[in-house]
């Protein structure tokens, strides 16, 4: 099967003023279609960094990304970058606002539009379309942003802690109703955390990555083994804690 995403032998150095540092070294993976992957890593050994460069916002010193085997040179409309903040224009009610995406790539279609009302009916936002977004939750704001960016159909989704300035509570409800999302519309995912549960109870797969200059430490298949999987349900099983202590070690072991 052909891997919706391949990385290979990804370099990334730059110059500082104590001399050249090297942040990724010979990163190589790959991704299935309807995968999640989690990353996970050391503070500061460029999970960051590295979506980026799968974005095509940065261009890597070495390596190249190819997205399903076409070879990726800068921003493409393969791939939906979804941040820390939410980023919804306040001037602009909920449906405009997700509407955003399809405007910046002059695709605004009947069809498209359809697409659009089908998304915010399917996940709950249809009611809420003509408010605004001072008027909802941050995790309903989050909601919309996913929904922003699954509206211009991206064959990867990358996140990038899109959960962190959420209260703990809101979190967990927030993430499992994404990977909910997620799973439905068949989006391959690729997730950088510094919560390692949550990374555990939404990931097909971890990447762990060492410290600086990171390498790929291992590509962890992570398998709860129930039909009704969701974040919260892993978290109650058994395996989880197995998952967690074996993941603790490998990251304190680069430390």
């Amino acid at each position: 099967m052909l891997a919706v995403l391949e990385v290979k032998n990804i370099e990334e150095k730059y110059q500082a003023l104590n001399g050249e540092i090297t942040a990724l070294k010979n990163i190589s993976f790959q991704v299935e279609k309807g995968e999640f992957v989690s990353v996970v890593g050391p503070s500061g050994c460029g999970k960051s960094t590295l979506l980026s460069i799968i974005a095509g916002l940065l261009k890597p010193t070495a390596g190249e990304i190819y997205v399903k085997g076409e070879k990726i040179e800068g921003i493409t409309s393969h791939i939906g970058y979804m941040l820390q903040k939410d980023n919804l224009l306040d001037w602009r009610n909920i449906y405009k606002n997700v509407m955003l995406g399809l405007e910046i790539q002059k695709s605004v279609t009947p069809e498209n539009e359809a697409r659009v009302i089908e998304l915010l009916k399917t996940y709950g936002l249809y009611e809420f379309k003509d408010k605004y977004p001072s008027q909802l939750s941050g995790g309903m704001r989050q909601r919309v942003a996913l929904i922003r960016t699954l509206a211009i159909n991206p064959d990867i989704l990358l996140l990038d802690e899109a959960f962190s300035a959420l209260d703990y509570q809101t979190r967990l409800a927030v993430t499992n109703d994404v990977y909910g999302i997620l799973k439905q519309e068949q989006v391959t995912t690729i997730m950088v955390t510094h919560d390692i549960p949550e990374g555990i109870s939404m990931g097909d797969k971890m990447l762990i990555l060492s410290a600086r200059p990171a390498v790929v430490k291992e590509v962890l298949d992570i398998d709860f083994e129930m039909a009704d999987r969701n974040p919260l349900n892993c978290r109650n099983s058994p395996k989880f804690s197995k998952y967690f202590d074996y993941i603790w070690k490998e990251l304190s072991s680069h430390e």
